[in-house]
């Protein structure tokens, strides 16, 4: 049940960021991010796709079961006797700091330190939608048995 319950979270957390990163990337005119496909691209060994539909299809795909899969970490974390204030704060850490890793590892983004501080709290904002949104998900599915 609990890893359901992680699924589920990290489905509507997902969603949530999708809409936090949607708007504001529309505000401020800019592409979206590919970084995370970019990764998973690079990981799986894929050096192109077919066409742009194609690339786009795959993009969707890691966004959501990355973002998806991010909430069995904070199922866990719910569960090992952690308040909620706190497994959300240890599980956006986890998830922003994974990405301050693994991204510039793979040489699909550059490290923080070059971002300039309103790209970094934009950054930040998003994840934290996503984990804070994750999070009241988790609480109410547990809470409610599901």
């Amino acid at each position: 049940m609990t890893l359901a319950r992680g699924l589920l979270a990290g489905l509507a957390g997902t969603a949530a960021m999708t809409v936090s990163s949607t708007v504001e990337a529309k505000l401020r005119k800019r592409p979206f991010s590919t970084a995370p496909a970019d990764a998973a691209a690079k990981v799986l060994g894929i050096k192109d796709f077919t066409d742009e539909a194609a690339r786009s299809r795959f993009s969707n795909l890691v966004h959501w079961g990355y973002g998806t899969g991010w909430g069995v970490p904070r199922a866990v974390l719910g569960r090992n006797g952690r308040g909620p204030v706190r497994a959300t704060a240890m599980h956006l850490a986890a998830l922003w700091g994974s990405e301050q890793v693994m991204l510039p590892a793979l040489s699909v983004a550059p490290p923080i330190n070059y971002w300039g501080r309103e790209e970094v709290a934009i950054d930040g904002f998003h994840h934290a939608v996503y984990a804070l949104t994750t999070a009241i998900a988790f609480e109410t599915l547990k809470r409610r048995g599901r």
